[in-house]
């Protein structure tokens, strides 16, 4: 196998909290006291959310409605022809255990620097983190959702493409994403799409609609969902045929959905947490809603003795109806060593090392290189599990959790919390 420092032993899961994309709420950010007024004057009236109706202080980029974020004069990017600094320390605020290692420290010890990495599980730990007086970090790993409030708010910096060249290996879709159009934020991490896992061995078949496993008697006790709200209730959207906008302000489509969810707890005695990664491949669930990389990296959790073979992961065959997602890494404004940042992530995107980080965490970087092919082909994807490999169709056309207004957040926690007492 060619997973080169993976130890599945002695690692810890790669995404070890619920929702990296949605936690951070927008009231979050104007308690704070950051100002609607400042930063809708920013916006320049470029707001997609006014033209729907659906007003937040900062600018909501939809695929259909992309968005180029600002490049202030008070936040530049560095300087062209720098070297990298060297020695002391260089500060990661990541999720836990979502790096290999071995990457960090190769990374260390060719620069002479200690690389530390403060966790957060989290968007809201990690505001509060890197928002904390006198504190600075080196690089971190927003989502999409949270692009325009920590550009608005000078959280992170432009990025310098002088310093980063292999922004050329990732997919074409990725140097120029809706979210950050040219890519002057931020550069992605990984993407996945957010399916059922399944025990193979114990599902006797799969329905056209996979969802429906999640509604089976047959397995009741066994079943779980992701414990993340905009997971949960945008696959019982999609499930129920509601709508497709697993974003939507709508009330009664959230409602519906969410008494979809609820008449779970005496069906099938659903459960919800994050832990699909090593619930399935141990037997304690037969079905659970997951995410790609999940069943990836599951693989190495199995029981002695048994294979890949016995895995499952469930998602639409077309890319149209796919939810996808994906992570990024940014460079705080606070950064002491943001040309040695710049490097790191042109690092992560070079086609070994974003293999090697892959191998580790199970979850894949949009690197042209890493195909369903060649992953199959080098084994670090069983062939029964093709289905987890994520393709550029997949962000193209996909659907996908968006930034969206703090009333729509707040109403889908509202829900969330009903589901979550029991009804």
């Amino acid at each position: 196998m060619n997973f080169e420092g993976f130890d599945p032993a002695g690692r810890r899961r790669p995404r070890p909290q619920l929702s990296r994309r949605r936690l951070l709420q927008g009231t979050v950010w104007l308690g704070a006291g950051v100002g609607a007024a400042p930063l809708l004057g920013a916006c320049g009236g470029d707001n997609p959310a006014a033209s729907s109706g659906n007003s937040a202080p900062y600018p909501l980029a939809r695929p259909d409605r992309p968005v180029k974020l600002p490049i202030k004069d008070s936040n530049p990017p560095i300087d062209d022809g720098l070297d990298p600094e060297t020695g002391g320390v260089f500060k990661i605020l990541n999720y836990d255990a979502y790096m290999a290692p071995g990457i960090m420290k190769a990374f260390g010890a060719e620069y002479d620097v200690d690389v530390q990495v403060t966790p957060y599980t989290n968007y809201d730990e990690m505001l509060s983190k890197i928002r904390a007086p006198g504190q600075s970090f080196d690089l971190v790993f927003p989502g999409p959702g949270q692009m325009s409030k920590m550009v608005f708010t000078d959280l992170i910096q432009p990025l310098n493409h002088s310093y980063i060249p292999n922004l050329e290996n990732l997919w074409p879709e990725y140097q120029d994403p809706w979210y950050d159009k040219g890519a002057q934020y931020t550069v992605p991490y990984t993407i996945y799409t957010t399916g059922v896992v399944y025990r193979a061995d114990r599902v006797s078949s799969v329905p056209e609609n996979g969802y429906d496993l999640i509604w089976d008697e047959k397995y009741a006790g066994k079943i779980y969902i992701l414990d993340d709200m905009w997971e949960a209730i945008g696959m019982s959207m999609l499930r129920n045929g509601l709508t497709t906008n697993i974003n939507t302000s709508d009330a009664s489509l959230v409602q519906k959905a969410t008494d979809s969810l609820i008449e779970l707890i005496d069906s099938v005695n659903i459960k919800a947490n994050i832990n699909a990664y090593t619930e399935v491949p141990e037997g304690k669930a037969t079905i659970h809603q997951g995410w790609s990389g999940d069943v990836i990296a599951g693989q190495y959790y199995l029981p002695k003795g048994e294979t890949p073979e016995v895995l499952g992961y469930w998602v639409p065959e077309e890319s149209s109806k796919r939810v996808t997602g994906n992570d990024c890494i940014a460079i705080p404004k606070s950064a002491k060593k943001p040309m040695l940042a710049h490097t790191l992530i042109n690092d992560l995107l070079d086609n070994d090392i974003s293999l090697r980080n892959f191998g580790w965490n199970g979850y894949q970087p949009p690197i042209n290189k890493l195909s369903a092919e060649y992953l199959i082909d080098q084994g670090y994807i069983p062939k029964n599990l093709g289905s987890a490999v994520v393709v550029p169709d997949d962000f193209k056309t996909g659907i996908t959790t968006y930034e969206v207004a703090p009333s729509t957040e707040a109403l889908w926690r509202q829900n969330w919390s009903k589901f979550k007492a029991g009804g």
